[in-house]
């Protein structure tokens, strides 16, 4: 029987909660560090110059594939023992586009549980990034029709989750988010007054990780190894 009763609000969060998307990244990693191929720096070296390039890049240019070709190719210029070539450069690109090729992978049993939880609740998606680069990826899954309503905000911090519940007036008590990142989901959903559910997952991009902070009183802060489980709750 779960835990909550109908009527809820779950906004859920879609890379790396509903379907795959930092595995693909990190292929792309590993392919551009192979083809840079440095004889001073560690592979580990290179991954940390490349973190702190994204830091800088997503600060202009935000999240996604056209965000982190740019932080690929700023990297290479950066590390490169070689002159950079044009050629070169189209590699680094090829990198980062294979991400782009990639079909919709769903994690398991995302399918069946959306369908389960939205004839019960009303569910919300709630991700971060280049608008059209998601709602692509939203479309291609076949998702789309368990969520009433669809937010893509550039940044997940307290004020954006405060604008999504003065917009579809939701009531803390009944309204949760759901996602893999303590950075992006957990921590600043808690902060504006939302309850929480942690669902872990072995690849969550490294940015997104965090201490989780300790839920707030009268909020519920939940962890869970998968999506399928949410039913046991909700």
């Amino acid at each position: 029987m779960p835990r909550f009763p109908a009527g809820q609000t779950l906004l859920i969060d879609a890379d790396d909660t509903l379907w795959e998307n930092n595995i693909y990244f990190e292929r792309a990693i590993a392919a551009f560090i192979s083809f840079l191929d440095h004889h001073e720096y560690t592979a580990a070296d290179v991954r940390e110059t490349l973190y702190g390039v994204e830091r800088e890049t997503i600060l202009t240019h935000g999240y996604g594939v056209s965000s982190f070709t740019r932080s690929l190719v700023k990297c290479f210029e950066r590390l490169s023992p070689e002159p950079v070539t044009e050629e070169n450069q189209e590699r680094v690109c090829g990198f980062a586009r294979a991400i782009a090729e990639q079909e919709i992978e769903l994690l398991p049993g995302v399918e069946e549980t959306l369908a389960d939880l939205a004839a019960r609740h009303r569910l919300i998606l709630m991700t971060k990034g280049n608008h059209a680069e998601q709602a692509g990826k939203l479309a291609r899954s076949g998702l789309a029709c368990h969520f009433s309503a669809v937010e893509i905000v550039r940044e997940k911090d307290p004020p954006a989750y405060r604008q999504v519940i003065a917009r579809h007036e939701l009531v803390p008590h009944t309204s949760w988010m759901i996602g893999n990142s303590p950075r992006s989901d957990i921590n600043p959903a808690l902060a504006a007054g939302l309850h929480a559910v942690l669902l872990y997952h072995p690849d969550t991009w490294v940015l997104e990780h965090a201490e989780v902070d300790a839920a707030p009183a009268g909020q519920h802060l939940i962890e869970l190894d998968g999506i399928a489980r949410l039913r046991e709750l909700f």
